[in-house]
């Protein structure tokens, strides 16, 4: 079993940017695929983004690609997504979930619930235009 814990959120303006961060304790965290998926009040969740355990493989959605960045960090424990170029749309509360599935299963349906094992509680993120 892992914990996460994600930090980093706030209040932006539109064009700024915010770096989320992700702790995890418990099992090795290199045993897991990682992701950020986010969640606006009133929408469904959405799929942000994905790394492989090694940090080798990313993978984005579509509406992020060439803003956010995931990164991890095996010796620390730890996930981050650079966020540049927020957006109004940006707004969200964000999760970061750890995925024993492969690489391939998880990238195959990215925001697929089932794909992820443990979730953080997530971090609000809040973008004034």
């Amino acid at each position: 079993q892992v914990q996460l814990a994600e930090s980093g959120g706030g209040l932006v303006q539109a064009g700024g940017s915010l770096r989320l961060s992700c702790a995890a304790s418990g099992r090795p965290f290199s045993s897991y695929a990682m992701g950020w998926l986010r969640q606006a009040p009133g929408k469904e969740r959405e799929f942000v983004a994905a790394i492989s355990r090694s940090g080798g493989s990313t993978y984005s959605g579509d509406s992020v690609k060439g803003r956010f960045t995931i990164s991890r960090d095996n010796a620390k424990n730890s996930l981050y997504l650079q966020m540049n170029s927020l957006k109004p749309e940006d707004t969200a509360v964000y999760y970061c979930a750890a995925s024993i599935e492969t690489w391939w299963s998880l990238t195959a349906d990215p925001n697929a619930r089932r794909n992820y094992r443990y979730w953080g509680q997530g971090t609000q993120v809040t973008v004034s235009s």
